[in-house]
């Protein structure tokens, strides 16, 4: 196959065939064979796993200290559609288990490519990455208090907000637009007071903690944040400050794992539960009458989290702690019994995270639990008689990415296409592979 429908699969398993000098089949010492680990699919020796470099435009690895199992990126004004290198991004993330525990604005710039031309690869043979490749962190923190379940940002009125969910039971919304403008600076951000005087508004209506937390791209400034008792409450900023509103969203019987509001429509938003539930909400109504839509039974087991398509806005993608990536055509809603457009299954542990890209309706990444990043694109079909056939791989999987422990999210860079980052117990990775 060619094109997308072509299959890069990432991460290569070494395999030493040092045996003993009585095997007829054996190498000469020291050398060794290639074989393509496929996670789910094939089996895993626990040898070292070590990435195709040919398979990626660059891979960088970093450390931020403590763990960051949830991160977004910011949007900034160095232009979209960036495809240069070096290339300079800007992070928000927050820690889980310090002490005490912290928002994180980073700076990560002299991002270099790292795929070489065949001559390059000849004249480098054995020499490890410069340290001048590497890329280079600026970082300002702010105490937080809790550790962040979730966080997520949005722009208004030139202001920068990042809503945090903390596990002490409230949010908190910060306004990091000095903290984004000293980040550019490394060693004003070194001397950056670490203090909590940017939160702008704490969300105290929550009775226990959560981790369903959107900014609405089409009602600016609206925050909309679900707890682990089924509450959903929204927040906004008004001419007198931030605010809350009392009542909440009601109609879930579990935890609100993840909330996603239109793309288009500044009044509807989407929801998904322990409860197996997707519903969707409409807030011009009552919040007691709110609840639109109900799809009973959307995943067999936990839905995690939902992503709402900024293209094709009648998409929605879910993931549950069956392993299973769904599909949902919101048109279709109408009809009853609703079912999903498509339904994929390679992960064989809960989808801890999924994200539409933002320049190509068709293709999506999902992390999860079996520690791997899939991206898929769903505009391709399966050719009759392919080749993968025989391991019952979807034709619609596009690149498998490992080598990270516990991977949490992954989040595509809007204004670099194709780039992802990802988040885990071991560290981040940024990466674009070749195929997308």
């Amino acid at each position: 196959m060619a094109g997308k429908e072509k299959m890069d699969l990432d991460n290569r398993l070494e395999e030493d065939d040092s045996g003993s000098e009585s095997d007829q089949d054996m190498e000469e010492e020291g050398e060794q064979t290639q074989g393509v680990f496929i996670p789910g699919k094939t089996e895993y020796d626990g040898d070292e796993l070590e990435p195709d470099p040919s398979a990626y435009v660059f891979l960088h690895q970093l450390q931020a200290g403590a763990p960051c199992l949830s991160f977004d990126t910011i949007p900034d004004r160095l232009g979209d559609g960036r495809e240069e290198f070096p290339m300079t991004c800007y992070i928000v993330s927050g820690t889980e288990r310090g002490q005490p525990n912290y928002i994180n604005v980073m700076k990560l710039h002299s991002i270099s490519k790292t795929l070489k031309e065949e001559e390059e690869e000849d004249s480098d043979e054995g020499e490890s990455e410069d340290e001048d490749e590497k890329p280079e962190l600026n970082l300002v923190t702010m105490q937080h208090n809790g550790g962040v379940n979730r966080l997520r940002v949005s722009v208004v009125d030139d202001k920068i907000y990042t809503g945090s969910w903390s596990d002490k039971g409230c949010v908190y919304v910060y306004d990091i637009t000095e903290q984004m403008a000293i980040v550019d600076d490394a060693e004003a951000a070194g001397k950056y007071d670490s203090t909590m005087k940017s939160i702008v508004h704490t969300v105290t209506h929550h009775t226990t903690e959560g981790f369903a937390i959107d900014w609405s791209p089409a009602a600016k400034g609206w925050l909309a944040t679900g707890d682990c008792a089924g509450a959903i409450y929204i927040s906004q900023p008004t001419n007198a400050g931030w605010t809350t509103e009392k009542s909440s969203f009601a109609g879930h019987t579990d935890s609100v794992e993840d909330v996603q509001w239109s793309p288009n429509e500044g009044n509807v938003f989407a929801t998904c539960s322990v409860d197996r539930t997707l519903r969707i909400w409409n807030t011009q109504q009552k919040p007691a009458k709110a609840n639109v839509l109900t799809v009973p039974e959307a995943h067999s087991r936990d839905i995690n989290v939902i992503n709402w398509n900024r293209i094709e806005k009648h998409l929605l993608a879910s993931g549950g702690d069956d392993g299973i990536i769904k599909i949902w055509d919101l048109r279709m809603f109408r009809n009853k019994p609703v079912s999903e457009q498509a339904s994929f299954k390679l992960h064989n542990k809960p989808i801890t995270s999924l994200e539409w890209n933002p320049l190509d309706s068709s293709v999506l990444a999902a992390s999860g639990e079996d520690d791997q990043i899939t991206i898929w694109d769903f505009s391709v079909e399966r050719d009759e008689g392919a080749a993968e056939e025989e391991l019952d791989i979807p034709a619609q999987l596009l690149f498998q990415h490992c080598g990270q422990t516990d991977i949490k999210e992954v989040h595509w860079h809007a204004q670099l296409p194709g780039v992802l980052i990802s988040t885990a117990k071991s560290d981040f990775n940024i990466f674009r592979t070749i195929s997308v």
